[in-house]
């Protein structure tokens, strides 16, 4: 017998501070306390879908990452056909740019409304949002359509491919936002902020913004570098 059972009820649980040698488990009898040191246990559900949602939107980076690198790599492959100084209208991308910029803005609004439990304000956040990223894929619906127009279709040379896969896919990952932005509205309005609602919400707002430095990355790599040279 060890020293601290020998002990009676109190001075056994000054030797044994985390509970370690009772025999009760789980939260029965007052013992629910986690073992170990201080405010222990298993972490909040939110943390832990938002910890798993960061490291899917890290494989989503390394994926834009390849194709970025595959981007600059053919940026000067034009086989003869016109190159991003003659394709590229500086002030069609600034729109484009604006339009998502201020949609992460708004998007970090309809949190905060979130935040405070704020219904009306949570759900028109959330649809200028929408709006914003609708015209974001409307601008860049004709960007596309002016360059096939024009002769510069994906298959008229290496550059062409990349640039409109790499800008292609993040449009694809825009119109998937819109959808989920659209199911969330419709789900805050029928449930109201419910926990698990609250969590949509949350991986919805990192994959938004994620999307925004995405495109940072992007207009930099394959605009900017691509009217400088």
């Amino acid at each position: 017998m060890s020293v601290s059972q020998a002990l009676p009820g109190p001075h056994r649980r000054e030797m044994d501070p985390y509970r370690i040698g009772h025999r009760h488990g789980g939260s029965g009898g007052g013992h629910g306390h986690p073992t170990g040191h201080g405010e222990g246990g298993p972490a909040p559900r939110n943390v832990v879908v938002a910890y798993g949602f960061w490291i899917f939107i890290l494989s989503d980076i390394v994926m834009f990452s390849a194709f970025f690198a595959a981007h600059a790599v053919l940026q000067v492959a034009t086989a003869g056909g016109p190159s991003a100084t003659v394709l590229f209208d500086p002030s069609h991308v600034a729109w484009e740019t604006a339009c998502l910029l201020l949609s992460s803005f708004t998007c970090g609004l309809s949190a905060v409304a979130t935040r405070v439990r704020s219904l009306l304000w949570t759900e028109v956040f959330l649809l200028i949002t929408g709006l914003l990223g609708a015209a974001f894929l409307l601008l860049e619906a004709q960007e596309f359509a002016s360059l096939v127009a024009r002769g510069a279709s994906p298959e008229r040379s290496a550059f062409l491919s990349s640039f409109f896969a790499v800008v292609g896919c993040h449009g694809c990952h825009v119109t998937a936002g819109l959808l989920w932005l659209g199911t969330m509205m419709a789900q805050v309005y029928v449930k109201g902020f419910r926990p698990n609602v609250l969590r949509r919400l949350l991986c919805f707002n990192l994959f938004w913004h994620a999307l925004d430095i995405i495109w940072v990355a992007l207009f930099t790599i394959v605009y900017l570098v691509g009217l400088g040279r």
